[in-house]
Parts: structure tokens; sequence; C-alpha cells
């Protein structure tokens, strides 16, 4: 996820966390969001919408499953440290159709999550103020039923919000102003002391939600942009998945295990006798994937399979190599037993058909299960999915 440069955020170790004791290994240690509110946002109205390790959201068209996982997108954003209106671009079609503004001419909309982790469930809920101009207007952090942060704008003239944490120390609140155009949960880190019990619980609760957010890459692979040749760059995937071949090129060379388990995929979705995807460097210094083929067929450059194919492969590399060969905007100061990847994939079963659509969830299952990756999918029509084990159906009414 392309983010404009922002300070880091103090870490704080996982041992460290007070709330719930760490157990079940190092899954337990990471971060996910687990609930997506969207109280008034686009077509949403009063929605919650519960996230597993694998959730499939769908519906017809119009009901809102591209908005939802657009306002997932937004608060990884914000949590990484990107400014509103990077995280919302467009930000009127973000408010109800049919929302009316007040007196003074304002409209906007509400969105929050839930994550959980070693610091117990946290909330965030965020009110947005989009017309007439973009701001944040309030913020809340929540956890066991205590308010650590709320912000409000006390004065329409600044741009900043008036926020309070809990510190529990000789005064039990901090005040201070925060921007207005920034999420003030990501900016705690570098206003907490950490000294008091009070304090380390509003850095628990505000480092395991960006955390949880921050560990989502959202991935649309484009079909037109990965048939063509690439250069060697720094081998991460990019959200379109345009550069495919230069990542096969690294994770052919590194990561032998989950390449051989991606050949397999392989296989199972692209028709003809696949044996493995290669990669060719060409003289001009690019590269190239192909699928190689047994018999006396010789090896089938990606650039000629159909869209279906394409999209297939590239998903199913997103779901087996992980967040190291993605580009993505990992906490870098937090340890990697305490980061999950969620995979945000709007319109997942696109191009493809029910037996690629199957197989590749079941991948996703897979490797859900091993608590190596989490995924919010929008799909069309979910049948393909229903009844594969380890795999939430969410139906959204239009």
């Amino acid at each position: 996820m392309d983010t404009e440069s922002h300070p880091p955020a103090r870490p704080l170790p996982a041992r460290a966390l007070p709330g719930r004791p760490p157990s079940g290994g190092a899954s337990a240690l990471r971060p996910a969001v687990t609930e997506l509110r969207l109280s008034a946002f686009g077509p949403h109205r009063g929605r919650t919408l519960p996230l597993a390790a694998l959730t499939l959201l769908t519906g017809p068209s119009g009901c809102g499953k591209s908005s939802a996982l657009s306002a997932y997108e937004a608060l990884a954003r914000l949590a990484s440290g990107d400014r509103l209106r990077r995280a919302f671009p467009d930000p009127g079609r973000c408010v109800p159709e049919r929302a009316d503004a007040d007196a003074q001419g304002r409209r906007g909309f509400r969105i929050g999550c839930t994550a959980d982790g070693p610091a117990g469930p946290v909330r965030l809920d965020l009110a947005v103020q989009a017309e007439p101009e973009l701001r944040i207007v309030g913020e809340r952090l929540t956890c066991g039923g205590r308010t650590l942060l709320a912000t409000a704008l006390r004065d329409p003239r600044r741009p900043s919000v008036e926020a309070a944490w809990h510190t529990a120390g000789s005064a039990r609140m901090t005040r201070a102003p925060l921007p207005d155009d920034r999420l003030g949960t990501a900016l705690l880190p570098l206003r907490v002391a950490g000294r008091t019990e009070g304090q380390l619980r509003v850095l628990a609760a505000a480092e395991q939600t960006v955390v949880a957010l921050r560990s989502a890459f959202c991935c649309d692979p484009q079909p037109p942009g990965m048939r063509g040749p690439v250069p060697l760059e720094d081998g991460l995937l990019r959200r379109g998945c345009d550069n495919l071949a230069e990542v096969l090129h690294r994770t052919r060379a590194q990561c032998t295990g989950r390449h051989a388990r991606l050949a397999a995929a392989a296989r199972a979705g692209c028709a003809g006798d696949v044996v493995d995807l290669a990669v060719e460097e060409l003289a001009d210094g690019t590269v190239r994937a192909l699928l190689a083929r047994g018999g006396r067929r010789g090896p089938t450059p990606l650039g000629r399979l159909g869209d279906g194919e394409l999209r297939y492969l590239a998903l199913a590399l997103v779901l087996l190599t992980g967040p190291g060969v993605l580009a993505m905007d990992q906490p870098a100061e937090v340890p990697a037993a305490c980061q999950s990847l969620t995979v945000l994939a709007d319109g997942f079963d696109r191009c493809l058909d029910p037996r690629q659509a199957r197989e590749l969830v079941s991948l996703a299952a897979e490797m859900a299960g091993r608590g190596q990756v989490r995924l919010a999918g929008a799909v069309a029509d979910a049948s393909f999915a229903r009844g594969v084990a380890g795999v939430t159906v969410v139906d959204l009414v239009s």
C-alpha cells in the first residue's frame, strides 16, 4: 500500500501489553480486525460485518460489497499515517445518499472497526465531515468498556480536534489538540509516555489497532498489465499484480517450498498439462513468466493466458507468498510473530470459473487455517464457497 512518509510509531513489545495474557502460540499475538462497522457509509446504515479469518461478502450488485472493502482500506491507510484526503479521495461518495445537511451545511459519514489481540477487543469509531470540507470531527477508542481516547471538533475555525486520553496517573486524563486530518489513534504512540498502567493500556490498545489495520494488502489483479515482460526492481508484488513475472523470479529462487505449492495450484486451476511456473530472462534485462508444460508441448508465456487464469495465478501467489513479497506498509518496528496479513480482494471471483474459484478459496482456507493469512473478499456469487471448511459467507441485502 503506497503511503506518504510519516514518523514511525514507538514499538511496544507484545510481552508488555496489558490485558489478556497471550495464549495459543504465535497466532494469539497477531492483532486482527474482527469486525467492520458501517454506521453511516455509502449505502450502509447501522451495519456491522463480522470478519473471520476467511470472509466472503456476497450479494446483488449495489448492495455495498465494494463500499465495505473501501471503508476497510481507508482505515488501513489512516492507520499507516496517510492524511484524510488520501484515505478518502472521493469523500462525497462515502456520505449516505439521503443524508441531510445540518444548519451549517455539514454532511459526513461514520465508520469503525474492532481489532482483537493480546489487549482484548479494541473498538475504533470515526466520524468524518465530508462537506463543506473534509475533516475528522470525532474519534473514539475503547477497550473493556473504558474510553481510552476521545476527540471532538470544538472550534471549526482551527485545523485540529480536542483530544483526551486516559492516563490513570495523578491526572486521570491528558488533553491536547490533534490534527483533524489524521487518525489520532495512530499518533498516540508519539504522545503517550507509557509510564503508568493507564498509559500502557492506552498504548497497547492503540498499537494493537494500528498493527491490525496496517497488516492489510489490497489486491486487484489487472490481467492486461500482467501479460508483458517486466524489469527486475524491488521484487514486491504490486496491487494490480502487473509485475507478477518479477515476483515469480524472486520466489522461485528464495521460497522453493511455497513456489512448489504455487505450481500445484497452477496445475489445479490452469488448462492443460502444467508442470511448473518458470521465468525467462530476456536479453534486454526484463523477465517474463511461463507455464511449463509436460510432453512435447513447449512452455506457454503467461501473456497468452486468459484473464481468468491470470487472475487465478495472481491471487494464488498473494495467498502463498506472505507480506515479505507484497508492496504494503508493514509496521517494521513490530516483530513478525506479532503481525498478520489480511488480503482485501474486491471481485475475488471475477473472471474465474466455478472450479478455479473453489480451488482458490480452498487454498485461502488452507493458509488461513495455518494462521498465515486472513482474507476479506467480495464475490458476486458465493455458491462455490458454501460448504468449504473455514469459510464465512456474509450475505448483504441492498
